[in-house]
């Protein structure tokens, strides 16, 4: 499982949380997110993640 962090505020996503609050189960590949989903933090779209 893999983190991916916001370019712009640093939310991390970590694949083995998931998230919950957004309704994406825990174990859920950064890829296999839908392509409209956004940072919880900031809306930066999920282009603008990188690896951590």
């Amino acid at each position: 499982m893999a983190q991916y962090e916001c370019s712009t505020c640093g939310y991390i996503y970590d694949e083995a949380l998931g998230c919950p609050e957004d309704g994406i189960p825990p174990g859920t590949k950064f890829e296999d997110l839908p392509e409209d989903w956004c940072c919880l933090e900031c809306s930066a779209p999920k282009e603008d993640f990188v690896a951590a």
